[in-house]
């Protein structure tokens, strides 16, 4: 048996004729932050998308926590699963958009309880006491009765970590979480990450914060063109790198 909490074998994508992940293979123990970098259009949230089945692989397979997402296996072949099967394999696996993606019509606090009442059938009393812890770790206990629109855009993006949290998952997926803020904002969603990174969360982050991922990552992977070029230690990849490719991506953004 693997000891990874994520498994990605052999998996291919394509959007028409443009082939944007090539056989990637990807293993993500329990516990640990895996970084992924590369250039745009390299396939990084492609990947991410495929890992909670947003898109479906052409071939190839993931696990999650030892279960086949987005499909079930019968002999040799895979079937995919109904919407609703796929959509309680999402409740363990929280997404953080790029852009925030809270609800607009929606306080803070409404924002964070949604899924688990919704998702989860939680009662909503307990729903809001966890809601309001979780505003807390991510420092906007304060916030809690304003609306999106009332908010910086590092403070949505915090909100929207909580309301990911918020579903207890086992995994987080962040798509270049501070990609959309003012560069003075970025330092506090980068501070919460770490936080989560410190509590043992298991995390792929796909990010081009090259500071973070040498604090934080157990692992970092260069992507290119669709492909894993380069993965190992941080100390490694980014200061070591044995493949040109990866070097000469480094050189412009260090």
């Amino acid at each position: 048996m693997s000891t990874a909490m994520v498994e990605v074998r052999s998996v291919h994508k394509s959007f028409g004729s443009l082939e944007v992940l090539r056989g990637v293979d990807l293993d993500v123990r329990a516990g640990e932050v895996t970084v992924v970098l590369g250039p745009s259009g390299s396939g990084k949230s492609t990947l991410l998308r495929t890992i909670n089945h947003l898109e479906k692989v052409d071939s190839g397979w993931i696990t999650v926590d030892g279960t086949l997402v987005g499909y079930r296996r019968s002999g040799d072949k895979l079937y995919e699963l109904r919407e609703r099967e796929v959509l309680k394999q999402r409740t363990q696996i929280g997404f953080v958009f790029q852009n925030f993606n809270l609800f607009p019509h929606l306080t803070v606090l409404d924002n964070v309880v949604e899924a688990p009442v919704a998702a989860l059938k939680r009662p909503r009393k307990a729903a809001v006491a966890a809601a309001e812890k979780l505003l807390a770790r991510v420092g906007l206990s304060d916030k809690a009765d304003a609306y999106p629109k009332q908010l910086s855009g590092g403070q949505q993006q915090r909100v929207a970590i909580a309301r990911a949290l918020a579903l207890e998952p086992k995994l987080l997926l962040f798509d270049e979480p501070t990609s959309a803020l003012d560069p003075e904002l970025v330092g506090e969603v980068l501070d919460v990450i770490k936080d989560l990174a410190a509590s043992g969360t298991t995390m792929i982050v796909v990010t081009h914060e090259i500071g973070f991922a040498r604090e934080v990552a157990d692992t970092v992977v260069f992507m290119d063109e669709g492909a894993i070029v380069e993965q190992g230690p941080p100390a490694e990849v980014l200061d070591a790198p044995r493949h040109e490719r990866t070097r000469a991506f480094l050189s412009k953004v260090l």
